[in-house]
């Protein structure tokens, strides 16, 4: 693996996300988000846990940008915080949008690339309140919202993500119902769904009208290839229907192809809102042009027929009628997800086939472990593999042929992991949640060096 040298200028960071790690809930004129609300309520989240304190971030991010940037990664992708700019979803924040004016001013003093992300999943309470993004009118306040934000951040940051992973917070959070808001509803988690896209489509939209020279747009979606365990047609018929509903639904109307029919007729039968909710000129909204696509990588999905075709399997996604999803082979991360770096490879390869060459970035790749810290060091060897294979993924891609310009491991920080509370190491930085103390671990160093020479080497 000697000398895998990546391209000029290749875009080297990490990742968070503002509830993830920000804490500071009541500071600032904040208000309550989805993901406040729905920590509260018994049993919605492992051990009761929420991210009213988290990393402190809030408070430390001098301290964590400095972490970063001594590492050698020249790169911060965070998110703002709708309920922090805008307490009640509409009326803009001046404290709120402050935080991230320090925030992106220690970024470029520490010569480190800021990269904003929009939306991660804390919609602000008020909105939810009015209907959510089931409601038609979200998409348009997270316009407005957006148009916000740039105009306080757009004289020092170039590189904006409207919404990450539109597919966890219509799915998750309004169809299973294990993220906020907390609604199990299939035909209900599909209009969210179609919001969102066209909430990001809209910012967009916002965005690039008052863009400056160099500012560049994306979204970032969350891929889990399916992986068939046969042949037969049975088999691959299971595969399509959920790359279908995983993939292809978000992708596809992204890139200007619109809903996929085949994915039309296999949620057809929950009721109908979502196709009611499809206004004309919606899909043209939803294809305004990006820069490029920030795409999600952590595992695939192994996917078999059910035994009943009229059913939905084991895993809790619209239009699944007829598929189970087996249990991910080993070496698994404490996560129980499966290590697969040559899928990315792949991945990457059919999204610029499908895309027509669009740049792409890796904007979240990694892997939660039991870390440990030892005479004040972390010693992650595990995740460190899991990088140096990955990256090696990455490097296979683009001597394939795939324009891929970045890679952000997620994540900066261990964080609240959502659902998951506080049970999940994904960071490059171990943090000790009662003392707040930060121990940059192996994996964090592995990466540093890795930014610093923009090569894999010995």
């Amino acid at each position: 693996m000697t000398g895998l040298s990546f391209p000029p200028g290749f875009l080297w960071g990490a990742a968070t996300a503002s509830y993830q790690v920000e804490g500071g809930v009541s500071e600032g004129g904040r208000g309550p988000s989805i993901w406040d609300t729905f920590a509260a309520r018994p049993g919605a989240v492992l051990g009761g846990a929420s991210g009213e304190v988290a990393c402190d971030h809030y408070h430390r991010y001098a301290e964590d940008i400095g972490l970063l940037a001594d590492l050698g990664l020249g790169a911060y992708r965070f998110s703002v915080a709708w309920p922090r700019v805008m307490p009640d979803g509409r009326t803009p924040s001046a404290p709120g949008l402050a935080f991230y004016d320090r925030l992106v001013d220690e970024l470029l003093r520490r010569d480190v690339v800021p990269v904003v992300t929009l939306y991660h999943w804390d919609l602000p309470q008020a909105l939810e309140d009015a209907g959510g993004w089931p409601a038609r009118d979200t998409a348009h306040r997270f316009a407005e919202y957006a148009a916000v934000v740039h105009d306080a951040l757009g004289d020092r940051v170039d590189q904006w993500t409207t919404v990450n992973e539109p597919f966890c917070a219509a799915f998750l959070g309004y169809g299973s119902g294990v993220h906020a808001p907390g609604v199990q509803d299939y035909d209900t988690a599909l209009v969210a769904a179609h919001h969102l896209l066209l909430g990001h489509g809209l910012a967009t939209r916002a965005l690039t009208e008052q863009a400056r020279p160099g500012h560049e747009f994306s979204l970032a979606l969350n891929f889990a290839p399916a992986i068939p365990d046969g042949s037969t047609p049975d088999h691959l018929e299971a595969a399509r229907k959920f790359d279908g509903i995983h993939n292809r639904f978000f992708l596809d109307p992204v890139l200007g192809r619109g809903y996929p029919e085949d994915v039309l007729s296999d949620v057809a039968h929950h009721g109908g809102r979502f196709a009611a909710s499809i206004r004309d000129g919606d899909t043209d909204t939803i294809a305004a042009a990006i820069d490029w696509l920030g795409v999600n990588y952590y595992a695939p999905a192994r996917v078999t027929p059910s035994a009943d075709p009229l059913v939905h399997g084991n895993c809790p996604l619209p239009g699944l009628r007829g598929v189970d999803v087996l249990p991910a082979p080993p070496p698994l991360t404490a996560f129980g997800w499966e290590q697969a770096p040559s899928v990315l490879t792949s991945l990457l390869g059919r999204l610029s086939e499908r895309s027509g060459g669009l740049p792409m970035v890796v904007a979240e790749n990694g892997a939660s472990f039991a870390d440990k810290v030892t005479s004040g060091r972390v010693h992650d060897a595990a995740r460190v593999n899991y990088f140096m294979e990955h990256v090696r993924a990455v490097h296979d891609a683009i001597r394939q042929g795939a324009d891929v310009r970045g890679y952000i491991a997620w994540s900066l920080l261990d964080n609240f992991e959502w659902a998951m509370g506080y049970s999940q190491r994904f960071g490059l930085v171990h943090v000790d949640f009662e003392t707040q103390e930060r121990t940059v671990k192996d994996s964090g160093r592995f990466l540093g060096r890795v930014a610093k020479a923009n090569a894999l080497t010995d």
